[in-house]
């Protein structure tokens, strides 16, 4: 070889070598966006991952979420159940909340959801592998959580929104009661956010007066619903008419649901202790809902209008 042909070689040995470390770098900086924006994701808003406070609602219903995503546990003598396992980084969270509390995450004995999105159900097989806790899902929901997401008609696709399998122990139905130690919680369809999602209801003993509990499971339209002709949820805009009609017909004293900002959880937890419980609040219940159906309603007519 010529000392040109071996110059010219040199060169093109060297860009292509600068072509391969090039691409290299870039291959890395891509994993790690990828892997940044994964664990953006999985953090979600900011309040979900923030700890709250701790504390007694009503009766034996206590609040051990974050700022963002509720928890509830419900103490009974015989055990007690826990309601939205949410992430799985919530659940240290969690446990340590119900010890703050005084109670054992062991005693955990019935694990229930408002709904299968992985902000509410994703530590749930954590949940039982650390409890042993029976898992009792809506039926609406039960494929979604048996796949860990992949069958939701939004998310199915979306990798950030998929969550650990877990098997479902016992199927729910609409108007089933769940009992453990003298407490009753009841099951009620409420879907549209997800085809399962539930809203529970119960009766406390609040100083010799009974509340109505209720813990709304979802009533809101995510970005990207498909309230018209949705192939993989045909039903979801006659679900949601009834989902609010059977809202709108629960009696509510204590206002609960699967995020604090449904129910005005950082406004009302200052007040506890001083007067009278802020977290009974049945006119604010139904404004709640009330508002949840306009937006619903405008939502609809937007995606009705051919215009």
């Amino acid at each position: 070889m010529t000392s040109s042909r071996r110059q010219n070689a040199g060169q093109a040995f060297g860009a292509a070598n600068h072509f391969t470390r090039d691409s290299l770098k870039l291959g890395c900086v891509l994993i790690i966006l990828m892997f940044l924006a994964g664990g953006l994701a999985a953090q979600g808003h900011p309040d979900w991952t923030t700890p709250f406070p701790p504390h007694r609602v009503v009766g034996n219903v206590y609040y051990v979420g974050s700022k963002g995503l509720a928890s509830y546990l419900i103490t009974t003598p015989q055990g007690n159940i826990l309601i939205n396992s949410s992430l799985e980084s919530s659940v240290p969270l969690i446990r340590e909340s119900m010890e703050k509390l005084g109670f054992h995450f062991s005693d955990t004995k019935i694990l229930l959801i408002s709904h299968a999105h992985w902000d509410h159900c994703a530590g749930s097989a954590l949940v039982k592998e650390q409890t042993g806790a029976k898992y009792y899902v809506m039926d609406g929901d039960v494929d979604v959580v048996e796949s860990g997401g992949k069958t939701d008609f939004q998310y199915g696709g979306d990798a950030d929104n998929h969550y650990k399998p877990v098997k479902i122990d016992r199927v729910l139905h609409d108007g089933d009661e769940v009992r453990l130690g003298g407490t009753v919680l009841v099951a009620h369809l409420t879907p549209g956010h997800t085809k399962g999602t539930t809203t529970w209801t119960m009766q406390v003993d609040d100083g010799g007066k009974t509340r109505s509990v209720v813990i709304v499971g979802s009533p809101n339209v995510n970005p990207g619903y498909k309230l018209v002709n949705n192939t993989l949820y045909p039903r979801i805009a006659q679900d949601y008419e009834h989902m609010f009609a059977v809202l709108k017909a629960l009696p509510c004293d204590v206002f609960l649901g699967a995020h604090g900002d449904y129910y005005g959880l950082e406004a009302k937890y200052p007040r506890l202790g001083h007067g009278e419980n802020p977290f009974i609040d049945p006119e604010g219940y139904k404004s709640y809902i009330a508002e949840r159906e306009r937006a619903f309603h405008a939502e609809l007519e937007k995606q009705s209008d051919p215009q």
